[in-house]
This record gives C-alpha cells, structure tokens and sequence, in this order.
C-alpha cells in the first residue's frame, strides 16, 4: 500500500468517527458499524475496508452462482453475506464457535433482507464438547489456548464430517485461528471443488502449514492464489 492510499485510508476512518456511521457498504453488502454494537478494532478495519478482505478478495472473484459454500468461523458475517450475494441466499451454511458473536451476525443479515442459515457450534474432528478461549478481541478468540488474557468456556461442536454430510458444499471456507490442523486431515472433502482457507504459521507453526498444504496438493487440490495467510484450492 502506498503512502497516499495509508492516508486515505486514515481519513476516511477519521470522517466516519466524526460522523458516527452505524453502517457502511462492503462489496455490494452492509455491515453495522455502530461503536455500541462493534469493537473499536473492528470497526476501524471495516472503515478502512481491510475486516477479512483477503478472504473477501477470494470469494468474490472466484465462487460461482450456486455454490454451496460451508463456513467455518463466520466472525461478524461480512465474508458469508458477500458470499450470499455472489452464490444466491440459501447456499451459505455458516458455524461460529464465540456466542457473542451471534446478535451481530444476525443483525447484519437482516440489514441486506436476508436470514443467515447459522449454526453457533465449533466445528472439530470428532464433535466433542471442548474449551474455547473468549478473547476480548474477537479476532483472536480461538478453540486454541494461545496464552492471552480471554476468558474460558465450554462450547460444544460438530464433526466436520457430520457437517459436510449435511450441507453437501462445493466449497469450504475456513477461518479457525489455527484449529485447521485438527480440521483438515480428518475433512472428507471428495465432493468439494474448492477451499478458501485462511492458515495460521504464527499458531501453529510454518512446517504444520506447510504440511497441510502439501496433504491438500495429495488429495486432487491445487493451490491457484494465495493472499498473505489466505490460501485457494481448487480440483
């Protein structure tokens, strides 16, 4: 990025402060931005358009109208709303491990007029009960204890299996701040086209991604664009 679009990007952050925007458009879609509902965090990334915009990147230029598009980690809802408008309502089937997220995500879909198919369960190998560590910044909460400041509580989960099972995906896009080492290996993925998987070397290391990568690239995936930590496979 270059010095002038950092200072646009500045300002525009700046203005819509100011100004209080509850709401702005991402890629065709709408998003809350009241500071009362959203983390100062999130709300500067979405004025400054950079919340999850490699996986955003991803979906819009390479799903297609009537994908069936599994989400595991759905955050705020942006990138399955964005997905929704690129694949059609009703194709989006979204799992979210952090309860507090909920409420937003709900709100969010209702703003753009549609209803989110929403499962507020972790997804894991074998669907047990297990931790999950509630970080203030919603970003970094994770089935991972990543020795932060979060708060613990148990959640309970869905084998990834039962989950494809269920949804029937051509695509699968994955967001689990590191639980995609426990994810991946087990996933029956014979009937998935594509993968937009954003992996995490700074949790669990760069030989494990590496490793992951290469047990795709086996099983019938090629890697056709990466975007810093965002990676797309496709048959």
């Amino acid at each position: 990025m270059t010095p002038i679009q950092k200072f646009a990007r500045s300002i525009r952050t700046r203005w819509h402060r100011l100004k209080n925007t509850r709401r702005i458009t991402i890629d065709g879609v709408k998003v809350i931005t009241d500071r009362k509902r959203i983390p100062p965090f999130i709300q500067k990334l979405l004025f400054r358009r950079q919340y999850e915009d490699q996986e955003r990147a991803l979906v819009v230029k390479h799903l297609r109208p009537g994908d069936r598009v599994l989400e595991i980690g759905c955050g705020i809802g942006l990138v399955s709303l964005v997905a929704t408008k690129v694949c059609g309502e009703g194709n989006i089937f979204s799992y979210e491990a952090n309860p507090q997220l909920e409420a937003i995500i709900r709100s969010n879909y209702r703003l753009n007029g549609w209803e989110p198919d929403l499962t507020m369960k972790a997804v894991t190998a074998d669907g047990r009960r297990l931790k999950f560590f509630k970080e203030e910044n919603i970003l970094s909460s994770s089935l991972l204890d990543r020795n932060l400041d979060g708060r613990e509580i148990e959640i309970e989960s869905v084998a990834i299996n039962d989950a494809i099972r269920r949804h029937d995906p051509t695509v699968i896009v994955m967001d689990v701040e590191g639980a995609e080492e426990e994810i991946l290996p087990v996933a029956d993925l014979e009937g998935v086209r594509a993968l937009i998987l954003e992996l995490h070397p700074h949790i669990i290391g760069e030989a494990k991604v590496s490793a992951l990568v290469k047990d795709l690239e086996a099983r019938g995936f090629s890697l056709r664009e990466k975007i810093h930590k965002t990676y797309f496979f496709e048959r």
